[in-house]
């Protein structure tokens, strides 16, 4: 594997061998203790109190909410009313809270009452049906912009993240007069503005899914000044009435069916359609006409879930893998794929012992792991080929030994998912998640996914540090909605910095015939993505260089090439595909003047091509002096000096 530097591939393999040794510990455990198989509902006892009274169970936990057809809706609004007054305020957005809101099928509000809540931070919102229309929601579910001036109603979506919307069906009802929205909406252009439409003003980490919306969705809150958003991600959905992204920064839609797309006119910077009925007609020709249309997607395999049986039983539905698709999946009424009963997964909460996961996996069990923040002296390891790790309410993994978070073994048939978000600690890790092996085969049939997975290094834990935030060596693995971010802001001004917290380089792709959909990796230190498989493809793509590298000579990727190219496909490469990508300059925690000799590079060799690739300047001094191997651009403060995509439409090494 070439990843561009023997100190980081040392780093690798002391992470290898330390997670063998944790494989050891957790066969001895099975072995020496006679641990038996845990029951689903083992997992917590005596919970603290829930924030959602009406709606708690014992089976996940207090921060699972669990909201019947039966409930009385004033009911209802009380505990969603108090969740969003804790999670949607800006001051969360580094918190330890975490929160599942699950519909049971049935139908929520009406037209003449709505159901109208607010969406936060960690915060997953999920119907229990076995399809999208089993549960019904009438009203809004919203997010609007919370990150404003000190004194002003200038406000924006930029930081809202980690929060996510499934398997249901929305028919968008407005209030007839303006709601009491707990915490209060900004509207500084009047009162009334936030009642105007389905608003799902999000960023990163923020995903739509598996959703019936019967309206429009507005992607860029405009009810206040100065309402920047740098979003989204959208799959498996269904939406009559039109994508309205406005000056929403850049997004990406998959497998879906939509009824437009509005932009500037067609979005600012990077639009990306993949297998989309009713995308809007490609366009590649700078600002307001980004738009990147595939027709099919070659490969994809969409988040399991947890739904509830017509008798009463929970299960998690499995989809099956497709191939050159388009469309929802569930669109003819049925679906591909297989159930598993929750008998059959061990439930975890923070509390849990490492090594417990560990086990419950090598006895046979799936893993579901309940909101919180698990604090792990080892990372768990899944060493059984078709394991299945589904989160709730944005679990989240932090390692305080620098040992990583997770370590999954197979090349087949293990699908992580739901909105895991792997944490660097203090302790310098050698990877956050690592998957894949080399010595066992693949089956292209039953592919490694990893869907909902976002990465971070600093920002909540500081100090914080990991050399990879995710190293996938599984062939054939599709990577589905992941977000990894070196912070570039947390929870103090004490939190990020250039030694504070330290991440070479976010993704490194070590097999062959990866396919990611909706990637995005920003402010790494070293290349924020390195590409050492052949055969793989990428579908959309999202960076901003780092924001403080404090000198030119501290980020150089040899001592004649100023910075380092934010994606790297390595030399031995000769098949790859990239589609819709774009690298931003933005160096605002610095006073260093600052080049990049290029945003991508590449072997040339004519397998390896790139369509609809560019570079935004957009802060500080310096920026790319080409968009990739010396061609395109340049792209910085004093040429062209103005935040607009410069575009290289087609690249052929």
């Amino acid at each position: 594997m070439n990843t561009g530097g023997t100190q980081l591939t040392r780093e690798l393999k002391r992470g290898r061998s330390l997670r063998r040794s944790s494989i050891v510990v957790a066969a001895a455990l099975v072995a020496g203790t006679g641990l038996a198989m845990v029951p689903a509902t083992a997992a917590i006892a005596g919970p603290p109190p829930s924030i959602c009274p009406d709606a708690s169970g014992a089976l996940f936990g207090p921060n699972v909410c669990l909201f019947t057809p039966t409930m009385t809706q004033a009911a209802i609004q009380t505990d969603l009313n108090a969740i969003s007054t804790q999670q949607v305020p800006i001051g969360s957005q580094f918190d330890s809270n975490r929160y599942a809101i699950l519909f049971e099928p049935g139908t929520y509000g009406s037209a003449a009452d709505p159901l109208v809540f607010q969406v936060g931070y960690y915060t997953e919102v999920a119907g229990l049906g076995l399809m999208p229309q089993d549960t019904v929601i009438n009203g809004a579910i919203d997010v609007f912009n919370n990150l404003c001036t000190a004194g002003t109603s200038n406000c924006n979506s930029d930081d809202n993240f980690w929060r996510s919307l499934s398997n249901l069906t929305l028919n968008v009802d407005l209030p007839s007069s303006t709601p009491a929205y707990a915490p209060p909406a900004e509207d500084a252009y009047g009162a009334g503005c936030a009642n105007s439409a389905e608003i799902w003003s999000t960023s990163q980490a923020a995903p739509i899914r598996r959703a019936i919306i019967n309206g429009s969705v507005v992607f860029q809150d405009y009810c206040s000044a100065d309402n920047y958003v740098s979003g989204g991600f959208t799959a498996d959905s269904e939406i009559t009435g039109d994508l309205d992204f406005y000056g929403d920064q850049q997004s990406f839609v998959r497998e879906s069916a939509i009824g437009g797309a509005n932009g500037c006119p067609q979005g600012l910077w990077n639009m990306v359609y993949s297998g989309v009925v009713g995308a809007p007609s490609p366009v590649f020709t700078g600002q307001c006409e980004q738009s990147t249309v595939l027709a099919t997607t070659p490969a994809t395999e969409e988040e399991p879930f947890l739904y509830t049986t017509s008798q009463g039983n929970w299960d998690v539905f499995v989809p099956a893998v497709q191939h050159n698709s388009s469309g929802p999946s569930w669109a003819s009424g049925t679906e591909a794929g297989s159930s598993i009963p929750l008998s059959r997964f061990f439930i975890a909460n923070p509390s849990t012992p490492t090594l417990a996961i560990d086990a419950a996996d090598l006895l046979g069990f799936n893993i579901l792991l309940t909101p919180g923040v698990y604090d792990l002296s080892s990372p768990i390891i899944i060493s059984r080929p078709g394991s299945v790790v589904l989160s709730l309410g944005f679990a989240t993994l932090v390692p305080t030994h620098g040992y990583g978070d997770m370590a999954i073994l197979p090349n087949n048939g293990v699908k992580l998912a739901g909105g895991i978000i792997f944490d660097a600690g203090a302790v310098n890790s050698p990877f956050l998640l690592e998957a894949g092996n080399s010595f066992t085969a693949s089956d292209p049939a039953d592919p490694d996914l990893f869907s909902d997975v976002f990465f971070r290094v600093g920002g909540a834990e500081s100090p914080a540090a990991a050399s990879v935030s995710f190293l996938d060596a599984a062939p054939n693995s599709i990577i589905d909605d992941m977000w990894a971010w070196r912070a570039d802001h947390g929870q103090n001004a004490n939190s990020t910095g250039w030694t504070v917290n330290t991440g070479a380089t976010g993704l490194v792709v070590d097999a062959n015939n990866v396919n990611a959909y909706g990637l995005a990796v920003e402010h790494y230190q070293q290349n924020e993505v390195i590409w050492d498989g052949q055969g793989g493809s990428v579908e959309f793509f999202q960076n901003e260089l780092p924001y403080d590298a404090p000198t030119q000579a501290a980020w150089m990727e040899t001592p004649t090439q100023d910075g380092y190219p934010a994606f790297l496909v390595t030399p031995n490469v000769t098949t790859f595909n990239g589609y819709g990508m774009g690298s931003y300059v933005v160096f605002i925690d610095t006073t260093a003047t600052l080049y990049d000799a290029e945003a991508f590079e590449a072997p040339t060799t004519p397998g390896v091509q790139f369509n609809n690739i560019f570079t935004v300047w957009i802060a500080g001094s310096g920026g790319d002096n080409s968009i990739i191997n010396g061609v395109g651009g340049p792209v910085t403060s004093t040429d062209p000096g103005t935040v607009s995509p410069v575009d290289l439409a087609t690249y052929t090494g």
